[in-house]
């Protein structure tokens, strides 16, 4: 009986929670943004880069915590340090879905005031893998 548990798991497991890579975890948003989709490093860059206005009449920016160097460390408001974000600096970065997936969440909440759609995750993942 435990044997069949864990391939029943992985086969319940959404496919983004399998990726390993950042190509794979790219690949992931791509296909849920939908076949003819095609990621763009500088839609991410502009999305990144992108003073959005809040219910609350306040502005955010990613960078606002990220910095415009996303290969130097950031600080979260709460003075916290920040891991670069760039791979090509910080290999651990966009290696774990269930991690990517959180911090999404969690700072297009903060920065835009709703969810990232599958697309601008897309873009963005090209526009942190383009960073050299």
């Amino acid at each position: 009986m435990k044997f069949l548990v864990l391939p029943l798991a992985l086969l319940l497991t959404p496919s983004w929670a399998q990726a390993e890579t950042h190509e794979q975890i790219l690949a992931s948003y791509q296909a849920q943004a939908g076949s003819g989709f095609n990621p763009s490093a500088s839609r991410g860059e502009r999305f990144f880069r992108a003073r959005n206005p809040l219910a609350s009449g306040q502005v955010a920016s990613c960078m606002d915590c990220h910095t415009e160097n996303l290969k130097a460390t950031g600080k979260t408001k709460a003075h916290k340090d920040i891991e670069p974000m760039a791979p090509v600096v910080n290999a651990k970065r966009i290696t774990d879905p269930a991690k990517v997936e959180k911090w999404f969440r969690r700072n297009c909440k903060d920065v835009l005031g709703r969810a990232c759609t599958a697309e601008e995750k897309a873009d963005f993942i090209a526009f942190l893998l383009a960073i050299q």
